[in-house]
């Protein structure tokens, strides 16, 4: 059976594919779950019109997630933190604390979206990386200082 994705599956094909399935496959799993329309003249142009939309409605979210990752990669944090003699931090600064650094600033972001490349456990600037969507990735600026 010839089907054409509405959306990208792992394993199968991307959104707009045409692909052969299993008569089984595509009759009780893909076309009831609407993953798939069954491949006909009509349907293609279907399939074809959701894609542009989609597309549109992509390109919408991507460009407002841009302008938030510029406003992220203008900002610059200084965190005090308690430091040992060797200048390594009593503990470390964690993705919450980033999470809420940014909050005070208005902008709101999962802490699970922030990307640390390795603990921060020392004083002085580092960069961690935001995932804020599937292709765009902020830049924040921090600064670790010792506490007073």
């Amino acid at each position: 059976m010839k089907v054409v994705l509405r959306e990208n599956l792992e394993k199968l094909g991307r959104r707009g594919e045409v692909v052969r399935v299993a008569d089984g496959y595509g009759r009780n799993y893909l076309i009831p779950k609407k993953l798939a329309y069954q491949a006909t003249p009509g349907n293609l142009k279907v399939v074809e019109d959701e894609k542009r939309s989609k597309d549109l409605r992509e390109a919408k979210v991507r460009k407002d997630f841009e302008a938030i990752a510029v406003r992220i990669a203008s900002l610059s944090f200084s965190v005090p933190k308690k430091v040992g003699e060797d200048g390594h931090l009593f503990g470390s600064v964690t993705s919450q604390e980033i999470a809420d650094l940014l909050a005070g600033r208005g902008i709101e972001v999962d802490r699970r979206k922030i990307v640390l490349e390795e603990q921060i456990k020392s004083i002085g600037s580092h960069t961690v990386g935001i995932k804020l969507h599937a292709d765009v990735t902020a830049q924040l600026t921090l600064e670790v200082v010792p506490e007073e």
